[in-house]
């Protein structure tokens, strides 16, 4: 038999999926992939029955149904303080995974080059490897997770083609400051360089931290590509409902590359869907009010517990120092959580370039009485590690 494709042989499957099927083996309490463990709106569960009983069923239009392509420009042009035209400017994809790697394979050719923050979400790296583009990983330094300028534009003075920024950021929950996304900016401008973003936690920030999209930055919309999604916004991960607004020029080449990677999203959910991006603005207040009440309880149980960690600024994970339980191998510490003490975590050597050993994620979007479970059991790491011997 032939070899298979090289590219494959430099990335692994999802370590943050790989971690849910571990959950599932020893019946731990999943705080690794991150999804929540409660219902959508009410109003979204009934809007999708109504459409479930009706007869929207067969394609929609490739790049998204017009009304949900002009109910998702009204939400945005709103929250991002740009005027945003629903027939030119959006593509909307299979999720944000779809919709980074449909902007991957808009701007970059093979041989290309992408800067990446590390730690960053773990598709970046096999976007970027699938496209044929090479990473440069620029590091974000603990606790505040700030990037080194001089770094940052020795990696811009290589010529990338792209620049991909998480914000508010996966794993570390980091919400960039107005002064870094302008130096951020201007680098970009400088050396001619796309920005993709990953804004899929743009309504999940905790006081006193904002979000500022990048597009919205003077003269940056027409070389931004914002992706998104509806998944984490209104607790429906499972619906894959993504996005990519940019300029219209742009948006036509990820609309060709969109339709021969998954033809279109699925009709009937971008349906019922419009009920959400129809809320109005107390339904993000309240729902900044629900993440910041579990941020709250499960950091104040990890004080309890005395475990040591990073604050998140936003989204709705936090990194945990494991040092001092000696383990030099975060994978086989996070299977060992898993089955001895039953709590699914996500290594963190997954979203870092470089050897980093010391860190594990969990999240927080669950019940209240489902941390609370978790943290019983995260009472006894201490006394459960105390005999462990790693290998």
């Amino acid at each position: 038999m032939p070899p298979l494709s090289r590219r494959i042989a430099y990335f692994t499957d999802s370590v943050i999926r790989r971690m849910t099927r571990v959950a599932n083996k020893y019946g731990a309490v999943n705080l690794s992939q991150g999804f929540p463990d409660f219902d959508p709106p009410v109003e979204l569960k009934q809007s999708l029955e109504q459409v479930a009983s009706g007869s929207i069923h067969q394609y929609a239009i490739t790049w998204g149904a017009n009304n949900f392509r002009e109910a998702l420009a009204r939400k945005q042009s709103r929250f991002m303080g740009i005027g945003i035209d629903p027939e030119t400017q959006i593509a909307v994809t299979c999720g944000s995974t779809e919709a980074m790697m449909a902007a991957m394979l808009t701007v970059t050719n093979p041989g290309d080059k992408v800067i990446v923050f590390s730690p960053f979400y773990e598709n970046y790296g096999a976007d970027a490897i699938l496209s044929g583009a090479e990473p440069i990983y620029v590091h974000l330094q603990p606790p505040h997770f700030g990037f080194d300028v001089g770094e940052l534009e020795a990696a811009f003075q290589q010529r990338p083609k792209a620049l991909i920024l998480c914000n508010p950021s996966n794993p570390t929950g980091k919400v960039f400051t107005w002064e870094e996304l302008q130096t951020i900016a201007r680098f970009a401008e400088k050396y001619d360089t796309f920005v993709i973003t990953d804004e899929v936690y743009e309504h999940i920030v905790y006081e006193p931290f904002r979000h500022i999209y990048f597009a919205s930055l003077p003269g940056m919309f027409e070389r931004t590509l914002s992706c998104s999604s509806l998944s984490k916004t209104y607790s429906i991960t499972g619906w894959r409902l993504g996005y990519v607004i940019a300029p219209a020029k742009i948006i036509d080449g990820v609309r060709k590359v969109h339709d021969f990677l998954t033809v279109g999203a699925a009709a009937p959910l971008q349906e019922a869907a419009v009920t959400a991006l129809n809320f109005d603005d107390s339904y993000y207040t309240h729902l900044r009010e629900i993440y910041t009440e579990k941020k709250d309880f499960f950091l104040k149980g990890l004080d309890k517990i005395g475990l040591k960690y990073t604050i998140p600024q936003g989204a709705y994970y936090v990194m945990v120092d494991i040092s001092e339980f000696g383990a030099t191998d975060d994978v086989v510490f996070c299977e060992w959580l898993a089955e001895a003490v039953g709590v699914a975590a996500v290594p963190g050597s997954s979203f870092f370039r470089g050897d980093v050993n010391h860190l594990i994620r969990f999240h927080f979007a669950k019940n209240i009485d489902t941390l609370a479970e978790a943290l019983e059991r995260l009472g006894k790491i201490y006394e459960k590690a105390k005999d462990k011997k790693w290998e």
